[in-house]
């Protein structure tokens, strides 16, 4: 479980291919979390298990249906990621509740970065149905506020620290993000299905 307020941005240091999937090599840097193994890490909105840690070097196995349903599959060597450990019971919630299970990828459909930096996105099918005004999303790990909803468009305004806290500052329209619902809007949908199915 994760609160959506990244604390570091790491860097992909190397991919390679395993018979279970990818194996992703995170160089984190500077960050100061030292995790034991097996301790799961919110790796752009993915939660996964750390399999083996080598000074800032994370490594974490990733199985194939993981590459399929988000955006870990597409990551190149270089490229900037959101990181996050998880919460404790007693963590500050300074975001919402974020699972790291990630509901579908979305993708930029337009920047604005003048007067302020906004951002609209194109959900999918188990996402789009669960957004709301002034709801909670988690894009890429980050929690974040829906500004506003137009069918499958939603838009989400980002403050100055959140780009410089997080890698959403490195996007552009035609990027793919990962995007996962608010846990409340989608156990409060399932519970309303299962009462109609049975009325």
């Amino acid at each position: 479980m994760f609160t959506g307020l990244i604390q570091h941005c790491g860097q992909i240091a190397s991919i390679e291919a395993i018979e279970a999937g990818k194996g992703i090599l995170v160089d984190t840097g500077p960050w100061e979390y030292v995790p034991d193994l097996g301790a799961s890490v919110s790796v752009n909105g993915c939660c996964l298990s750390l399999v083996e840690a080598q000074g800032s070097i994370f490594r974490f196995d990733v199985i194939h249906r993981s590459l399929e349903m988000t955006t870990l599959g597409s990551l190149k060597v270089g490229d900037r990621v959101n990181l996050e450990h998880a919460a404790r019971a007693d963590s500050l919630l300074g975001g919402h509740i974020v699972q790291g299970h990630v509901d579908g990828v979305g993708e930029i459909v337009s920047v604005q970065a003048q007067d302020d930096w906004r951002m609209s996105i194109d959900a999918p099918v188990g996402v789009a149905e669960h957004l709301c005004d002034r709801g909670s999303i988690a894009i890429d790990g980050v929690s974040l506020t829906v500004a506003r909803v137009e069918d499958s468009i939603f838009e989400v305004a980002l403050i100055p620290i959140t780009l410089q806290e997080t890698n959403l500052g490195d996007l552009r329209v035609g990027s793919k993000v990962n995007l996962e619902a608010d846990v409340m809007a989608k156990m409060v949908a399932q519970h309303v299905e299962r009462i109609l199915a049975k009325s």
